[in-house]
C-alpha cells in the first residue's frame, strides 16, 4: 500500500463502522448480477418494515399483494418491482435518498449475470457471494489459513483447489478460471478497494511447492504497492485476537447496506443485520490494530520469497 494514506483513512475507505451510501460511487453495471441485486433490496424492505413495526400483512396489502409475495420480494427470490419498492418503503417512513438509493438496485436487477460462462462450477450456495462480491465497492478480509481469493495467482489456486472435495478434476481449469475473474484489484476503471489481514501461517504453507509460492509471494508483493490494498500480516506470536473463530470477510456496497460473510465446509453465513455487521467490524478493527505494520508485513513476504527461492 502507498505510503501516501495513513492507516486510520484507508480503513474508512475500506471497512468504515456503517455500510452505507457514502462515496457516491456507482456499482458497476458490467459485473451486474440480479440475484444479488435482490438479495440486497430484499434485505432494505424488510429491515425498513421491521424498523417501522409495520406487520406483513399490512405492507402487502398497501401495494395490494399477498403476504406470500411480499415474503418473496423481502427474501430476494422475487423481482421487485421499483414501483412496488418506493410505495413500500414511503409506507415504511423511509428518508427520500435511501427510497431513491434502493428504488435504483430494484430498476437494475433485470441485468445479465456477468458470472454465467462459470456457473456450472460455482456452488449454488456460493454463487450469490460472487454476485455480491462483484457489486461491492470495498472488502475487508480476514484469513487465517490460506492467502485472499483476490490476490491468488493461477497456479496457486490451482494447487489450492487441485484436492478439493467439491470440485471434480474436470472441473478444475473452469473453477480457476472463474476465481481469476472474480479478481478486481488491478481494474484501471473502478478497481476493489481490499483492506486484508492474514495470519502468518498462511505466507508457511507451501502450497503448491516452492516456485508456486515465490511467485504468489512475488504477486503479492507487486498488489500491496498499489493505493486500493491494504495488506498486513497477523504474527503467530499473537495469542488471542477476534480473528480466531475463522475467516470472515465484509462487503461494503456504495449503493447498499453492508454485509459479513463467514463461510464453512458445505455452505456459507450472509449477516445483514446492523449489529450482526458493526460487530465483524468491530473484529476487523481489533485484529487490523494487532498485526503487523505494512513495512513489517512487507518485510516478511520478501523473507518468505527468499526462503522458497532457496529451496527450489
Amino acid at each position: 500500500m502507498s505510503n501516501d494514506m495513513d492507516t486510520a483513512d484507508f480503513y474508512e475507505v475500506v471497512c468504515p463502522q456503517r455500510f452505507g451510501s457514502d462515496g457516491g460511487e456507482s456499482v458497476r453495471d458490467e459485473r451486474s448480477d440480479p440475484s444479488a441485486l435482490r438479495f440486497l433490496v430484499g434485505h432494505d424492505l424488510r429491515a425498513a418494515r421491521e424498523q417501522a413495526q409495520i406487520k406483513q400483512a399490512d405492507a402487502a396489502k398497501h401495494i395490494g399483494c399477498t403476504p406470500a409475495k411480499l415474503s418473496y420480494m423481502e427474501s430476494g427470490k422475487t423481482q421487485q418491482a421499483p414501483d412496488e419498492v418506493a410505495a413500500l418503503l414511503r409506507f415504511y417512513g423511509v428518508r427520500v435518498e435511501d427510497i431513491d438509493r434502493t428504488v435504483t438496485l430494484a430498476g437494475r436487477a433485470d441485468h445479465g449475470t456477468w458470472w454465467a460462462p462459470f456457473g456450472e462450477v460455482l456452488p449454488d450456495w456460493f454463487k450469490t457471494f460472487v454476485g455480491l462480491e462483484g457489486l461491492a465497492a470495498r472488502q475487508f478480509e480476514y484469513a487465517d489459513k490460506v492467502l485472499p481469493g483476490q490476490m491468488q495467482t493461477p497456479d496457486y489456486a490451482t494447487a489450492l483447489l487441485g484436492d478439493s472435495l467439491h470440485i471434480p478434476k474436470m472441473d478444475l481449469a473452469q473453477s480457476v478460471r472463474a476465481r481469476m475473474a472474480r479478481q478486481r484489484l488491478i481494474d484501471t476503471d473502478n478497481p476493489l478497494q481490499l483492506g486484508a489481514v492474514v495470519e502468518e501461517a498462511a505466507l508457511d504453507r507451501p502450497v503448491g511447492g516452492p516456485r508456486v509460492m515465490r511467485e504468489q509471494l512475488e504477486h503479492l508483493l507487486m498488489l500491496i504497492e498499489r493505493d486500493n490494498i491494504e495488506f498486513q500480516v497477523i504474527p503467530t506470536r499473537v495469542a488471542v485476537h477476534d480473528g480466531l473463530p475463522g475467516s470472515f470477510i465484509i462487503l461494503g456496497f456504495a449503493e447498499a447496506r453492508g454485509i459479513a460473510y463467514v463461510e464453512y465446509h458445505t455452505g456459507a453465513l450472509y449477516l445483514q443485520d446492523r449489529p450482526q455487521v458493526d460487530l465483524y467490524s468491530l473484529a476487523a478493527d481489533q485484529i487490523r490494530q494487532k498485526a503487523s505494520s505494512f513495512a513489517e508485513s512487507r518485510a516478511a513476504i520478501e523473507r518468505r520469497i527468499s526462503q522458497f527461492k532457496d529451496m527450489e
